[in-house]
This record gives structure tokens, C-alpha cells and sequence, in this order.
């Protein structure tokens, strides 16, 4: 009878943990997109008191990688295009991004055309005089690899050429902007729903950074935000993205300065 018992008391331990895992939803990867996931999830428990959701970062590559392997339900990626080894995942855009060059609000220099952006983040142009600035060092300053900003970045604005090896890099869009904010003679890249005053947006070919020229096309800096998953989804999982791409969900990400996907 003991034995039964104990047999009985671990099933019944097994099954509660079963139960308690599928009600845990784990996010990993985009830096970028991370606290617009906090906000979400804090959204959603309040009217889902019985799940956990656990968000994480790493960047863009850490949330492919970790949604192949299953180490999280769900993959953030903020990217041009995904990359091949997501080709098995489930993925769907939630919202797009556009990215802002930045500079210190004392900076004289308040537009640059694609070409300068180029040369300078490569390294080419290096003194904000031959830019119509001051004569002063060119500071560049960068997302670090794995980062989806950096790598959307890149392939949007340097054409995949290499980035300068005297670049300063960060591990966030956060800490991008308070080194530029710290800095006179530096620029760097975040995304749109970051800028304020601590920074100044730069026109791009004359097209200020801004939301509504991102949505119109006349700004050429944005990327698209996925969530991915594996095909066999659990639902505690699929009920959040439902959430995310529901009316409230997309107008949390729109009230944050992103642009809703729907």
C-alpha cells in the first residue's frame, strides 16, 4: 500500500509540473524589441493571471537560435529579411521599425545623405568637418554583432560593408543613445520609438526619422519585428501572439512609438 501511495503522490507531482510548464511562456532575442514584449505580457496578465511569461534578450540571433532549439516558446527577431536557418520556424511580423541616425543635440550637423552615412560608419569620413560640422573627430558608435539593429543597419545604410574598426559598440539601442548623449562627437543609430531629447535625429537624404515617413515609404530605414516558433506551438503560447496581433495588442505597440503590424 505504501508503495502505491508513493507511486500515486509522484504521478500527481508530474502531472502539476506538466501543467505548470505549459502555462509558462518564455520570449528570448531582439534587445530592440524587448520592452515593447515586457509591456505586452504585462498587458496580458492581468487578464491571465494563471500564466507566466518570461521575456528575455540576447539579441536577434540568440531568439532564432533559441526558438530551433526550444529553449524558448517564442523567438523575437528584428530583421530586413530572416535568415535561412529560420527557414523551419513559424514566423509572423507584429509590427516595423524605423531606424534613426543620432547625434549630440550640440552638434551643428543635422542632415547627412545615405552616401555620408556610409562613409562614415566605415570609416572613410572621420572628422565632422567634411561634413559641414566642426573640426572634430567622428565617434561612431554600434550595436554589437548578433544584434538584429546592427545587422538591419547594415544592410540597409553600409550595404553589408564592413563598419569601422575604431566603432564603439553596445549591447543595446539604450545604451547607444546615452553614449551619444554623453558624447559631442558621436553618432549612432536607434530605433525611431527611442529618440528624444537627450539626442538629435538626423535627416536622411533630407527625410526626417519619423513614424509617419516610415509608414508613407518615403523614409528607407525600417525593419520589420517577427515572433517566431516552432510549428508544434504550444497554447499558452499561441494564445499570447494572438494577443500581440489583436486590436489591444497592436495598440500597445502603436502608443509605444512602434508601427503596428495590422
Amino acid at each position: 500500500m505504501r508503495k502505491i501511495l508513493i507511486a500515486v503522490s509522484l504521478l500527481s507531482l508530474l502531472i502539476s509540473c506538466s501543467k505548470s510548464s505549459s502555462r509558462i511562456v518564455t520570449l528570448a532575442g531582439s534587445t530592440a524589441f524587448q520592452p515593447y514584449a515586457e509591456k505586452l505580457a504585462e498587458a496580458y496578465l492581468k487578464k491571465n493571471k494563471d500564466v507566466t511569461i518570461n521575456v528575455q534578450g540576447g539579441g536577434s540571433a540568440v531568439g532564432i537560435q533559441a526558438a530551433i532549439s526550444g529553449s524558448a516558446d517564442i523567438g523575437m527577431a528584428d530583421l530586413v529579411e530572416l535568415p535561412p536557418e529560420a527557414a523551419g520556424l513559424d514566423s509572423v511580423i507584429v509590427a516595423s521599425d524605423g531606424l534613426a541616425v543620432i547625434v549630440h543635440p550640440t552638434n551643428r550637423v543635422d542632415r547627412l545623405s545615405s552616401n555620408e552615412v556610409k562613409d562614415i560608419f566605415t570609416g572613410s569620413i572621420a572628422n565632422w568637418k567634411e561634413v559641414g560640422g566642426d573640426d572634430a573627430p567622428i565617434r561612431v558608435v554600434s550595436r554589437e554583432e548578433g544584434s538584429g539593429t546592427r545587422r538591419s543597419f547594415d544592410e540597409l545604410a553600409l550595404k553589408n560593408a564592413k563598419i569601422s574598426p575604431l566603432a564603439i559598440f553596445q549591447n543595446s539601442n539604450g545604451t547607444v543613445k546615452e553614449a551619444v548623449a554623453s558624447d559631442p562627437q558621436a553618432i549612432g543609430y536607434i530605433s525611431i520609438s527611442l529618440v528624444d531629447k537627450k539626442v538629435k535625429p538626423l535627416l536622411y537624404n533630407g527625410v526626417a526619422p519619423t513614424n509617419e515617413n516610415v509608414k508613407n515609404g518615403a523614409y528607407p530605414l525600417k525593419r520589420p519585428i517577427f515572433l517566431l516558433t516552432k510549428k508544434e506551438l504550444k497554447p499558452a503560447a499561441r494564445a499570447f501572439i494572438d494577443f500581440v496581433l489583436s486590436d489591444e495588442g497592436q495598440r500597445i505597440l502603436e502608443n509605444e512609438g512602434l508601427i503596428p503590424a495590422r
